[in-house]
Order: C-alpha cells, then sequence, then structure tokens
C-alpha cells in the first residue's frame, strides 16, 4: 500500500471509531488523530452540522503609522462574518469539509461611534466618501484529513493551554494590487499585508466530541497598505487595525443596530452564501474597483 493509502486507511478507520464512539457517548477529540483535527478546525470556525450559520462579531481600532509622526487613531471599527460549513469528500483525502461566507466591516466614527460615510483626511483637507468593507463572498478551500501531497492533516501551532485551546494563523498576503496597473513585477506597488488572526476557545469544549461549535473567541492585527478610498496617493506609512470578537449563534444575536443596517443596507449578508458556491472571493480592494468603476460609468 502507498503511503497516501496507509495515511487513508486509517484516517477511515479513526473516523469510523469516532462515530462509533460518540454513539455511546461522548469523546475526547485527539489533535494528533487527522480525522479528529479537521473536526476541531471546522467547530472552531462554524458548525460540524452542514448549513448551520454561524456568526463572528468585532469591534475594534484603526491607527495610522506615518514615519516621522505619532501614530493617529483614525476609525473605530465594527465588523461581522457570517458563514456555514458543508461536508465535502474525496477519494483520496478522506472527508473534510468547506466554508462559506460573506463578511462586512464599518469604520466608525472614534469619538462619537457613528458609522461613517464621509471622512475629512488629516494630511491632505479632502473629504472623501467611505467605502466600507463588504466582501462577497470570502470562502475558503477545503480541509481534508488527508493533504494534497498525501500529509496527515494538522493545525499549524494549535495547542492546549490549561483550560484553553489557542488557534493562532498567520497569513502573509503579497499580491498583484487590482487598482495597479500590468507592471508591477518591475515597478512594485503590489498589495502587501499581514493578517494575524489568533482564535482560543475552552479546551473542553473544543475536544468535546459530542459539542457542534466551540464558541470561540478571535483577536485579529492586520497591518496594511493604505485603504483606497483614503485617497493617500504615495504619501508613506500604513495601516494597523486591532480588533477582538467572538462567535455568534446567528446574524439575530448581532447588535441591534448593526443589525438593522445589515438589513436596510446589506441585506444579502443576512445570510451565507450556498456551501456550492463557486464564486472568485473579493476584497476589500476588489470591492472598491467594482464600486468606482460603477460610478465613473455612470452617466452625468
Amino acid at each position: 500500500m502507498s503511503a497516501r493509502g496507509t495515511i487513508r486507511a486509517l484516517v477511515t478507520a479513526s473516523a469510523v471509531s469516532g462515530l462509533l464512539a460518540s454513539g455511546a457517548g461522548a469523546r475526547t477529540l485527539d489533535l494528533a488523530d487527522p480525522q479528529d483535527a479537521v473536526t476541531v478546525s471546522r467547530k472552531m470556525g462554524c458548525s460540524v452540522k452542514d448549513n448551520v450559520p454561524v456568526v463572528f462579531h468585532w469591534t475594534g481600532r484603526a491607527y495610522s503609522r506615518v514615519p516621522g509622526e505619532p501614530d493617529r487613531h483614525l476609525f473605530d471599527v465594527e465588523g461581522m462574518n457570517i458563514r456555514q460549513c458543508g461536508t465535502v469528500t474525496d477519494p483520496e483525502r478522506g472527508t473534510g469539509y468547506r466554508m462559506v461566507s460573506r463578511e462586512l466591516m464599518f469604520y466608525q466614527d472614534p469619538e462619537t461611534g457613528a458609522v461613517l460615510d464621509r471622512w475629512t483626511n488629516p494630511w491632505s483637507d479632502e473629504t472623501v466618501k467611505v467605502y466600507h468593507v463588504a466582501n462577497d463572498p470570502v470562502n475558503m478551500h477545503p480541509v481534508y484529513p488527508v493533504g494534497a501531497g498525501g500529509e496527515p492533516y494538522a493545525i499549524p501551532n494549535a495547542a492546549v493551554k490549561g483550560r484553553w485551546f489557542s488557534m493562532p494563523i498567520e497569513v502573509p498576503l503579497f499580491y498583484r494590487n487590482p487598482l495597479g496597473g500590468a507592471y508591477q513585477d518591475y515597478v512594485g506597488n503590489k498589495y502587501h499585508a499581514m493578517e494575524i488572526f489568533d482564535f482560543s476557545a475552552e479546551a473542553e469544549t473544543v475536544l468535546d466530541g459530542s459539542t457542534d461549535t466551540a464558541d470561540a473567541f478571535v483577536a485579529w492585527v492586520r497591518i496594511a497598505d493604505w485603504l483606497p478610498w483614503m485617497k493617500m496617493g504615495g504619501r508613506p506609512g500604513m495601516m494597523v487595525l486591532n480588533a477582538t470578537g467572538r462567535m455568534l449563534g446567528g446574524f439575530s444575536d448581532l447588535p441591534p443596530a448593526m443589525r438593522e443596517r445589515i438589513e436596510a443596507d446589506y441585506p444579502a449578508f443576512t445570510a451565507p452564501p450556498p456551501v456550492d458556491d463557486r464564486r472568485p472571493n473579493e476584497t476589500s480592494w476588489t470591492y472598491f474597483k467594482k464600486q468606482i468603476d460603477a460610478e465613473s460609468a455612470r452617466p452625468e
């Protein structure tokens, strides 16, 4: 039997064993077991039940960092991601899951907390229109107990620390900027950012084979280029965002003010995409480009 075949057989046996154990009563999931690791990963992000919407909600602050001047608290932020998972199977890689989602984040006045429609740039004194984050979809590649190269799945850097389970994720981003031209390989201007997620939950809940979700908390840091709608041009500097949040049961558990704004202005975001959604992912930059292009195409 090939190495991949051996791993697949072990994973299949583990899955069967887990189903038998769950029928007899709850068992403790084992992070060293690839099938259990997939289950833990799924519980930290959504529900082990298919087509059950889950929401992450977060609040935080956004700062500027410019060489030679103090950091400025530019905005508060409030965001949500509504998602669901579906089971997927592969003859070589076993049974896993795929997560699909939509996400919104509003920029708020740091003094009043009001959602901003216009913002005065303190460096240029120009008042600009605010484009909030409205990314639809934000979907992930399937997660299987067997990796693409035949390796057993493991959650990188996941650990149990006392009563807490932690799952840190760093996402370095460096790719062609959709607002740039065709010559970025020669002149630079590629999009450059770092996303840092630190998920945590009570280990007892995460590793309990009878629970559907982990009731997870998240800390999120984003270090990135200026937001395009700020019209900063080539001014040196960057944005630093810091936020914390948690998993909620569903859309109805969001704060009332946010829920009402979504229902009025972003009704598609009251539910996740279907689990078979195959659209390309949206980013803040691609969404902004679509908005600007659409506005430019409108007759005067």
